[in-house]
C-alpha cells in the first residue's frame, strides 16, 4: 500500500508484567474504515491511545498521513481527532454551544457557521438549541462525533463507538461512520460488535493477545473456512428486525425522548 493514511510497525506495549500489545503491525489506506476487532482486553484502546500520541509504546513505529507518532506528536494532532468510549459533550450547554465552544478552542474564525452545518449534516438542527442533557443516546453519540470532526481532522478514531446504544441508534452512527468515509475521512474504528465490523469495515483486523492474528477484507476472511453448504431452510425473522419494523422508520431531523428517558428502548 503506498502511502498509507496509517502505517503501524512492530508496536508493543506493556504495564509491568502484562504483555498488552505483541509486536503489531497493520496499514490503513486512506479514505476508508478499518475496524479493529478484539474482545475485552486485547488491546484495542491501547492502540489507539498510542496512535492518537495519549500513550508511547516501548517498541515499533508508527506513522498518521506519514508523521511519526512519537517523533511529531504535536502533527500528528493537527491531522486526527478521537471519539473515546463514552460521549465527551457538556450536558449544561445546548448542541450547538457544545460544537461553537469545541470550534473556537480550534481558533476557528466562523465557529457559528461551524456548528450550524455540523448540527445540519449530523440531522441535529431541531434539536440544537436543547440542552444536551434532554438528548438520547444516539443523538448525544451524534453529537460527540459531529465535535470531533470540527477542523476537518483527516483521519478519526472511533473507540467502540456503539457501546451500550440501543439497536435504533447504532444504526444512526453506523450511518454517520458510512458518510465520514464517503467524504475521504479515514476512520479507524475498533469493535467488539461483529455486525458492526461486517457492516463497516472495507478492512477488519482481528486483535487476540496483543497480536493481529488475521487482517483482510470481509470476503478474504470468510474464505479461511471452509465453502459453506447449501441448505434450503426457512429463514426466521432476527430479533433486532422484528424491533426496528415495530417502532418505524427514524425522523429525518434529529429528535430523541423526553428527559430522564434517554436511550429508553
Amino acid at each position: 500500500m503506498t502511502n498509507p493514511a496509517i502505517s503501524v510497525r512492530g508496536i508493543e506495549k506493556s504495564y509491568k508484567d502484562l504483555h498488552v500489545l505483541r509486536g503489531v503491525d497493520f496499514e490503513v489506506e486512506k479514505g476508508s474504515i478499518f475496524a479493529l476487532l478484539g474482545s475485552n482486553g486485547a488491546g484495542k484502546t491501547t492502540m489507539v491511545r498510542i496512535l492518537s500520541t495519549l500513550l508511547k509504546s516501548d517498541a515499533g513505529t508508527a506513522t498518521v498521513q506519514g508523521v511519526d507518532v512519537a517523533a511529531d506528536p504535536v502533527g500528528v494532532r493537527e491531522r486526527i481527532s478521537l471519539t473515546g468510549q463514552f460521549a465527551a459533550v457538556d450536558e449544561i450547554l445546548t448542541g450547538r454551544e457544545n460544537l461553537v465552544l469545541v470550534a473556537k478552542l480550534r481558533h476557528l474564525s466562523d465557529a457559528g457557521q461551524v456548528a450550524d452545518d455540523l448540527l445540519a449534516k449530523f440531522r441535529l438542527t431541531d434539536a440544537g438549541a436543547r440542552k444536551v442533557g434532554t438528548y438520547s443516546g444516539g443523538m448525544r453519540r451524534r453529537l460527540d462525533i459531529a465535535m470531533s470532526l470540527v477542523g476537518h481532522p483527516e483521519v478519526i478514531y472511533l473507540d467502540e463507538p456503539t457501546t451500550g446504544l440501543d439497536p435504533e441508534a447504532r444504526i444512526e452512527v453506523w450511518d454517520v461512520v458510512k458518510e465520514l468515509a464517503n467524504t475521504g475521512t479515514t476512520v479507524l474504528l475498533t469493535t467488539q460488535y461483529l455486525d458492526e465490523a461486517e457492516q463497516l469495515a472495507d478492512r477488519i483486523a482481528i486483535l487476540h493477545e496483543g497480536r493481529i492474528i488475521a487482517n483482510d477484507t470481509l470476503a478474504g476472511l470468510k474464505r479461511l473456512l471452509p465453502a459453506a453448504k447449501v441448505e434450503y431452510v426457512e429463514k426466521q425473522p432476527t430479533l433486532e428486525e422484528i424491533f426496528l419494523t415495530l417502532i418505524g422508520p427514524r425522523p429525518s431531523t434529529g429528535s430523541g425522548t423526553q428527559p430522564g428517558k434517554e436511550n429508553a428502548a
